[in-house]
């Protein structure tokens, strides 16, 4: 398991234990954080589990596929930091990521 903090849009902290080879969506789900709807259970056809990843934490998690990029445009407030979660595989090389969850999902 890796420990992932989420850090909510009031700036309160979810740290959750996810398992390695699953998503970031499928730990957030799992442990209840508010913020990460899922609407598509992780098929990458919504963009409702977009989170933000800070810079220095962007060459320890795989790039972005031209899927995931394309759905990202519907995502609220997008930014060079957004990811759609059910899109980021766990490594054991994510211990302490932190992950900013958006105000809303689209």
């Amino acid at each position: 398991m890796v420990n992932i903090t989420f850090v909510q849009p009031d700036g309160s902290l979810v740290n959750v234990d996810a398992k390695v080879g699953g998503t970031l969506m499928e730990a957030a789900v799992n442990n209840m954080v508010k913020g990460i709807d899922a609407d598509c259970g992780g098929a990458c056809a919504c963009a409702t589990c977009h989170v933000y990843i800070a810079d220095e934490w962007k060459t320890k998690i795989q790039a972005p596929e031209g899927m995931e990029s394309d759905m990202l445009e519907y995502a609220h407030e997008p930014d060079e930091s957004s990811r759609l979660s059910c899109q980021v595989r766990v490594t054991p090389e994510m211990e302490g990521l932190v992950i900013r969850v958006p105000s809303q999902q689209s």
